[in-house]
């Protein structure tokens, strides 16, 4: 798991040194498109993450423990909390479409640098969007954990399953942690 998540930071690192560079180019355009971003809606899917990081923590413990029933019970509380994370994302998606603000032939932005604005968004979506896409994989592979947690195939000398994922998911949720900021509070001062 060790190996599979520093390859992960690897890419998201890719992706992240994209996102500066272009961001040091159109400073502007960057911190003005940002603006339309629902800040409301991003930290609450901070907040989100942050709790389901807690869930899994407790998840992992009493999959230690060998309590069955804790452990079915956190790892279904973190299924809840991450698909309340996407429930929201898909919100935030839906009115950037209703905006126009989707990358594309009805690209449409009210103001000027609109070209820079719409690499801002194409950035925000990729970068969103592959974060979500692990969010769905973090779910279901927190599903088969649970349906085995159910089948008693978890105790004190056998939990590493639950731990590996747990790496996994805390490593979505610290990504994250940088695209908040990077993407919805840059640029808000003044």
């Amino acid at each position: 798991m060790w190996v599979f998540l520093v390859t992960e930071i690897l890419f998201f690192g890719g992706v992240f040194l994209g996102y500066i560079v272009y961001r040091l180019a159109y400073p502007q355009a960057f911190a003005g498109a940002s603006h339309h971003l629902d800040i409301t809606l991003g930290a609450t899917n901070t907040a989100v993450l942050i709790f389901s990081s807690l869930t899994m923590a407790l998840a992992v413990r009493a999959a230690q423990t060998g309590k069955r029933g804790g452990t079915v019970g956190f790892l279904l509380a973190t299924i809840f909390l991450g698909s309340v994370f996407l429930a929201i994302k898909v919100v935030e998606y839906g009115h950037k479409f209703e905006d126009r603000l989707f990358p594309g032939p009805d690209f449409f932005y009210p103001g000027g640098a609109a070209r820079q604005a719409e690499l801002f968004f194409s950035i925000y979506f990729a970068m969103t969007g592959l974060h979500a896409l692990h969010m769905i994989v973090g779910i279901g592979l927190l599903s088969v954990l649970a349906w085995m947690a159910q089948r008693g195939r978890f105790s004190p000398n056998y939990y590493s399953p639950v731990e590996n994922i747990g790496l996994y998911w805390h490593f979505v949720d610290i990504i994250w942690i940088f695209l908040f900021p990077l993407l919805y509070l840059i640029g808000r001062h003044g």
